[in-house]
């Protein structure tokens, strides 16, 4: 059941937030034509329609299934160095969640790369081979290779590993304490009865 629930979080926070990446990372191209996040939804949704903010939604849900593997075993198996006893431990935590941030960050990278690529339609890849809009992960695939080969697909990588560092460390030290904070408080409330 936890998976099952795990699995509709992810395609509705996707879902919603992937028109938002669309623009966010369309203001932080480098010579955007946009000046206000309005100007960029109106210009995007009236020359490429719809469609443009789910370009890389497919991807964006491609990229998160590993990221979250990775993820998620790369903490347990730090934790069972650090904190082979798992005992609430602040310190392993935030260098536990760190560690597994910085590790999901660096192995999914390509295929952030090729959401960026589909979410920007960045000019100078639709400049070179290629015609209309670049649609779907292997075209993505495709386009990153013929602008820049093997190394293009990591452009970027120490920026996302650094963001991801900060976000993962808090994110396992604020669950590990409120799982300690309510396991603490189960202990005394059956200790009380």
């Amino acid at each position: 059941m936890k998976r099952a629930a795990g699995c509709v979080a992810t395609l509705l926070h996707d879902a919603a937030m992937n028109p938002a990446e669309v623009v966010k990372q369309r203001m932080q191209m480098y010579n955007s034509p946009y000046h206000r996040v309005t100007d960029c939804v109106r210009a995007v949704w009236q020359n490429e329609g719809a469609g443009a903010f789910y370009r890389s939604y497919t991807t964006q849900l491609t990229m998160n299934v590993p990221f979250q593997a990775i993820h998620f075993m790369t903490y347990e198996f730090l934790q069972e160095h650090f904190n082979p006893q798992r005992r609430y431990n602040p310190s392993s935590h935030v260098l536990s969640g760190a560690c597994a941030g910085a590790v999901a960050a660096a192995a999914t990278t390509p295929l952030d790369v090729c959401k960026t690529l589909l979410n920007t339609q960045e000019s100078l890849a639709l400049n070179s081979n290629v015609t209309g809009h670049i649609t779907g992960m292997a075209s993505a695939f495709r386009t990153v290779y013929q602008v820049g080969g093997v190394t293009a697909y990591f452009r970027g990588v120490q920026a996302r590993v650094i963001y991801q560092i900060p976000s993962t460390a808090i994110a396992w030290s604020v669950y590990e304490f409120f799982k300690y904070l309510i396991t603490k408080r189960q202990e005394e409330w059956r200790a009380g009865k």
